[in-house]
């Protein structure tokens, strides 16, 4: 039985519908991606067609409206799929980053006719969407960041190389931040632009060696006089590209904590699992106090976890959470899954080393959570500027 369904505190969140789509998605990810997902760790990506079949369920874009190819459904839907991939394990799917920080961007803040060229494609599976603002030299701070955009005529000239680019391998549209200006205030010289996987003069490199997470599509790009129509600028108004990633920053912290949540429920429910059947000196691991107890504290972290991550769900559907807020969901709900899923190894003993338990992969799967979308020390610094 899954711990969702034995928490502390009953959540109030989801209707019939959405548990009615939880249960498509266990069908889809059993039959369609857990039995590639080794393979698809041993290539660094997924096979281009997972994409496709996801577009055609309509697993894609949920949230955006039905005139931009969407199903116009409400995020609580996307959000039943970040627990599920999460739950599951399925780190090598990529599906929450293209319909819900890509497809934003280019919905709330691009131009009709962008709209409309590209989120209909993005919601068929037919373009794969990626965001790129990392770079060698830097991470946190967006305000440092080389790659730039040079007017020329009626076009911009795009130099400077990215990493750590989720969906780089497969991406046809890339959300890419860049200077394009020389104010010196910093956040008013950057500019989001939108660049096409196959323009000219714009590379990827091979899908980057991982610790874990090894499936998932991250790789390198390089942009060397990359000729664009001053069309491509998101939302066609230079400067406005540091407030467009803070618009939407708070967001996209929430859904790594989302995502953090439902894997140390997972991590929780196998080991509750393997020690009940695990014999030591003729008892079951989980009748030992020390099981017991490390289990129980596990059992109601995670719900006062999950308690927390859902009211802040309620202020992002009501576009009313805080980027502190967001910023302690994410650093506190990541620092537990790591912990958890380190507790839970412990009582698999050396069979947790063994990558044939899902407690292996998720000790390998879930340390980069407490590095992406900001570093979990960057999100104290976010919370302590505001005491």
């Amino acid at each position: 039985m899954r711990e969702e369904l034995r928490i502390m505190v009953p959540r109030s969140l989801f209707g019939p519908e959405h548990e009615e789509f939880r249960n498509t998605l266990r069908r889809f990810f059993a039959d369609e991606v857990m039995p590639h997902h080794a393979a698809w760790e041993a290539q660094g990506y997924v096979d281009r067609k997972l994409w496709n079949r996801a577009g055609e369920m309509g697993l894609l874009c949920m949230a955006i409206p039905e005139e931009y190819g969407g199903l116009g459904a409400d995020r609580l839907f996307s959000i039943v799929l970040m627990e599920e991939k999460a739950y599951l394990g399925a780190t090598a799917t990529t599906f929450e980053i293209h319909s819900d920080v890509i497809a934003n961007y280019i919905f709330h803040f691009g131009t009709e006719a962008q709209k409309l060229h590209w989120l209909p494609k993005m919601a068929s599976g037919v373009a794969v969407g990626a965001v790129a603002m990392t770079e060698p030299s830097g991470g946190s701070d967006l305000q440092a960041i080389k790659t730039r955009a040079v007017v020329d005529g009626d076009e911009y000239v795009l130099n400077g190389s990215k990493i750590f680019i989720t969906n780089g391998h497969h991406g046809d549209i890339f959300v890419v931040v860049a200077r394009t200006g020389d104010s010196g205030e910093g956040k008013r010289d950057i500019s989001l632009i939108l660049v096409e996987g196959d323009r000219a003069g714009f590379t990827k490199g091979k899908p980057l060696q991982k610790v874990g997470m090894k499936g998932q599509d991250t790789c390198e790009l390089f942009f060397e006089n990359v000729r664009l129509p001053r069309s491509n600028l998101l939302g066609g108004v230079e400067g406005k590209g540091f407030m467009q990633l803070m618009q939407e920053l708070a967001w996209e912290r929430l859904m790594v904590a989302i995502g953090a949540i439902a894997g140390a429920r997972m991590a929780l429910d196998v080991t509750l699992e393997y020690t009940r059947n695990r014999k030591v000196f003729g008892k079951s691991v989980d009748s030992y106090q020390n099981s017991r107890f490390k289990l129980a504290e596990m059992k109601s972290e995670i719900a006062i976890g999950q308690v927390f991550v859902d009211r802040c769900i309620e202020l992002a559907l009501a576009r009313q959470l805080a980027p502190e807020a967001s910023a302690a969901a994410k650093y506190w709900t990541t620092d537990l899954h790591c912990k958890v899923v380190d507790q839970c190894l412990q009582l698999h003993g050396g069979y947790g080393y063994m990558m044939e338990y899902p407690i292996a992969h998720a000790f390998i799967d879930s340390r980069a959570s407490r590095i992406y979308l900001g570093t979990n020390e960057i999100m104290k610094e976010v919370i302590a500027r505001t005491l």
